[in-house]
């Protein structure tokens, strides 16, 4: 992956205006990117924000969270910001699981607070040639002689 990289982001009710804090403070270089957001987090960022190229999906609850991890195994998104609010219980609980370990599994960079973020986006990878080391899962598909 090199250059221009699709980045998924999401961020919980109470995350929301953290995520648009950190998008503002690093616009500069999440400019040359396309973003796919989840509902809300989409509409709010394509209000703010007319410079960057953003793709709404549908709101997490709604299958938006499960349209992203598509994306990341099929290998169309190459990273997550994911702004999560661990003092909340979410409805959709297992689709944000399931979304969290197809980004280990492919081994996407990912961040789920902004700390991470901060590294993510000023890392000399963000715009730079940078292949990630994937798992082969072949013995694990064929362990019950599937093709």
């Amino acid at each position: 992956m090199k250059g221009q990289r699709n980045i998924g982001m999401v961020a919980h009710d109470e995350r929301k205006e953290d995520l648009l804090d950190w998008v503002q403070h690093n616009l500069q270089a999440l400019i040359p990117h396309r973003i796919f957001a989840t509902g809300t987090t989409g509409g709010l960022l394509r209000q703010r924000f007319g410079d960057l190229t953003i793709t709404p999906m549908k709101s997490g609850p709604l299958g938006g969270d499960q349209q992203l991890g598509s994306m990341i195994a099929e290998g169309r998104l190459d990273m997550l910001f994911f702004l999560i609010d661990p003092m909340a219980p979410h409805p959709h609980d297992v689709d944000i699981k399931a979304l969290l370990r197809l980004a280990v599994l492919y081994n996407i960079p990912a961040a789920y607070n902004r700390s991470t973020a901060d590294f993510l986006i000023t890392s000399p990878f963000m715009t730079g040639e940078y292949i990630p080391e994937i798992k082969d899962y072949t013995p694990y598909v064929k362990r019950l002689g599937a093709k």
